[in-house]
């Protein structure tokens, strides 16, 4: 008469646990360069909206975009200026808080961020006079703004990778 055997043997349940356990490890991998990428996503984005912020500021004030005012290296350090309505902020005040409180939210939303604004007139461009640039909003010329931070490198490595965001527009 023959035995029929019923149920699994323990090295049956040890190989199958061995592939599971296998399976497990490659989706946990996948998870966490996920994540990685996930955040390296999300940094460019963040750098993305600080640029186009400081673009939006640089508008608004045009006599100082007008003078090269925000031609800087960031971040600055300083204290925002205070400004009341019986005694309104003047257009190197603006700068002054456009640059502070672009530094403070860069160093915010980076890790180890630079920056560097550059605004130069096309050649032959003619710059208006000060009474001229209040109504004469157009800025002939191209500002770039350059944001560089370090993040945590997606190869699953201990480094830190140098990010960099460029961006150039015509205020």
């Amino acid at each position: 008469m023959l035995r029929r055997n019923k149920g699994f043997s323990l090295l049956e349940v040890m190989i199958a646990l061995v592939v599971f356990s296998v399976g497990v490890l490659g989706m946990a991998g996948l998870l966490m360069l996920s994540v990685r990428t996930n955040h390296s996503a999300y940094l460019r984005s963040q750098a993305g909206f600080l640029a186009q912020g400081m673009a939006d500021r640089m508008r608004v004030n045009m006599p100082a975009l007008w003078t090269n005012a925000y031609n800087l290296s960031y971040p600055v350090s300083g204290a925002l200026p205070a400004c009341a309505p019986s005694s309104p902020c003047s257009i190197a005040d603006i700068v002054t808080r456009d640059s502070v409180a672009w530094s403070n939210s860069l160093r915010q939303l980076l890790p180890a961020p630079t920056a560097r604004i550059t605004c130069q007139l096309n050649a032959g461009a003619v710059t208006p006079s000060a009474g001229e640039i209040i109504a004469r909003a157009p800025y002939n010329g191209l500002c770039n703004i350059v944001i560089t931070w370090n993040e945590a490198s997606l190869n699953g490595g201990t480094g830190t990778n140098l990010q960099t965001f460029a961006w150039v527009f015509q205020p």
